[in-house]
Order: C-alpha cells, then structure tokens, then sequence
C-alpha cells in the first residue's frame, strides 16, 4: 500500500496484475465446460509474466530501501535490546516466472487457480534471528510493526520531500513501560495523529500533548 502510494509506475503495473489474474482465475474454471479455451492460456500467461515481473522487481527494491532504514529505528524502540531485518520473500523469481506457469499448468487446471506469482509474496521479520511473525511475542510483533511504519514515514520524506502525518490506533496498549517510552521519544518530533482509550500512559512518560479530543456520546469535544 505504501509503495501504491510512491510508485505510479507500480501501481499501473499491480492494477494490470491484478486484472489479468482474475481473467486467468475465471478461465481455469471455465476450462471444465469449454477444455478448447485452453490454448488461450498462453495469451494471458504472456501478460501475466510482464506484468508479474515488473511487480516483483518494484517490490524487491523498495524492501531493500526499507531495510536499510529499520535497523536504526528499530533499536531505539527496543533499547538497543533487538536487532531486525526485513526481507522480501518472492512466492517466485522474475526469470523463473515463465517457467513455473507452464510447469504448474496441469495443477493450476486442477485446482482451478494461479498456484505462483506474486500475488503469494510476503515480508519476513527477522527480531535476533528470530522469525517473529511465528514466534514473536505481541510486543515484539507490535514494536516491529511501528519499526515498520516509521521506516516508511522516513522513505517517504527522502522521496516526496515532505512530512507526512502519522495516524497511530491504541498504539501503546501491547508495549510494555520501555518500548512506550521509548516510541513516544521517537516521535516526538513527528507530527501525529494518536487514538486511545486513557491518557495515563502519555502523561507518565511526560509525552507533549499539543491537542486532546474527546468523542463523548458520537460528539467530538476539543479540550483546549
């Protein structure tokens, strides 16, 4: 979503992924009453492996990008207690695209879906050498996550030039003393946007609070 939002050139590229798989998806089901369709698959394997390619590649650059922003960000939300590195983990390789599609045809037909592509990608978080999307507490998975977004928070002020307004739900409810303490020195120098149930946890960590909203019976009350 982020890269949506960095990217046109990706964007354009996801959208026409997107179509050609549902077209492809509908047309493995189909076989099964019009089997001579087959011989289209080609056509649309054709579009989906230039279009595939291109989401992969736009993918594996701006994980990298992120990578080489977390690291930092990450050890001050934990303390200097964790180390995390983020990796793209491609469900395919680009130049091997092609080739799994044909492979995978008879199976594909079978199970009457797209069994590769990225459509099946995802994101490893690795805490210590730790896989904490498996094995991660809620407060390692949570303070990942926020490393997560102010990664991005930073990758867009480099690209656009810009400060972008962080939005930040319930943010401190699975963080224990120290990762509160030490998200809200991290930003308190960024502008944001914080929804939550109690203000204890912000007055104890003597966190600057500009503006306080209450919704009091579905009315917004602004306390200042």
């Amino acid at each position: 979503m982020e890269l949506c939002q960095l990217n046109k050139l990706y964007v354009h590229s996801l959208v026409q992924y997107n179509k050609v798989l549902l077209q492809r998806n509908k047309l493995l089901k189909e076989l099964i009453f019009r089997p001579e369709y087959e011989e289209t698959l080609d056509v649309w394997d054709m579009q989906l492996v230039t279009y595939g390619r291109e989401v992969i590649r736009f993918r594996r650059d701006f994980i990298c990008r992120l990578n080489g922003i977390i690291h930092e960000i990450h050890e001050k939300l934990s303390g200097s207690r964790e180390d995390i590195a983020i990796s793209y983990e491609p469900c395919i390789r680009e130049e091997e695209f092609e080739e799994i599609l044909k492979k995978n045809r008879a199976q594909d037909m079978k199970q009457k879906t797209t069994l590769a592509g990225p459509h099946r990608d995802d994101i490893s978080f690795m805490v210590n050498g730790v896989d904490i999307r498996r094995y991660g507490s809620q407060g390692q998975q949570r303070t990942a996550a926020l490393s997560l977004k102010l990664s991005e928070l930073e990758l867009v002020k480099e690209l656009i030039h810009d400060s972008p307004i962080l939005l930040l739900d319930d943010v401190l409810s699975e963080l224990d003393g120290s990762r509160q303490n030490h998200l809200l020195s991290a930003i308190q120098n960024i502008q944001t946007l914080i929804t939550c149930t109690g203000l204890d946890d912000f007055v104890n960590n003597r966190f600057q609070i500009d503006k306080i909203f209450k919704v009091i019976e579905g009315t917004v009350v602004n306390e200042n």
